[in-house]
């Protein structure tokens, strides 16, 4: 679980009384793979409103590069069906089945036990239901701290996570329209 709201922000921009604290690098090691392959970021972000107005995030309140370009944000539905894990591909650990454990004694097969009937499928269920744990809690926080459309109240903070399409860690500025 990432947690938005416990992080500690490094990266912080403002404009117009609106101040973005921003963080990269927060999952773990399969999804950061994926992160990698699919030109994906995922930030997490914790935005506080003292401008005097009702502010809505992605409206009235962008992302943009530090050389001004708007950041295009990501719908987090779409970045969770980009980078879960599938878990289908832990059926392979089933070719471990016809595995035996052959033990010798001077040359000559004294036993062969089957381990592989416990292995392989004990393997698979544990990693399957392993993955597929990791994958509704990716999805349940990535819904549960999505801001793209709402509204942010004057002298509110809000916390959130948002998925960018970015090969870098580029800076990330806020601008207030």
């Amino acid at each position: 679980m990432i947690k938005p709201a416990t992080l500690t922000y490094l990266s912080n921009s403002s404009d117009k009384s609106v101040s973005l604290d921003y963080k990269y690098n927060l999952l773990p090691k399969k999804y950061a793979k994926k992160e990698t392959k699919n030109n994906i970021k995922l930030l997490a972000v914790k935005i506080t409103n003292n401008s005097g107005r009702d502010l809505v995030f992605a409206k009235d309140i962008k992302l943009t590069y530090g050389n001004g370009n708007e950041v295009i944000l990501m719908g987090n539905e779409q970045v969770f069906k980009t980078m879960k894990q599938q878990t289908a591909l832990y059926l392979l650990y089933l070719l471990l089945t016809p595995a035996t454990f052959n033990t010798t004694s001077n040359g000559q097969q004294t036993s062969s036990i089957p381990i592989g009937y416990g292995l392989g499928p004990g393997l698979t269920a544990i990693n399957m239901i392993t993955a597929g744990t990791a994958n509704k809690n990716f999805k349940e926080e990535l819904l549960q701290y999505n801001i793209i459309g709402i509204t942010i109240k004057n002298g509110a903070t809000v916390y959130g996570l948002v998925g960018i399409n970015s090969a870098n860690f580029e800076s990330i500025k806020i601008k207030v329209q």
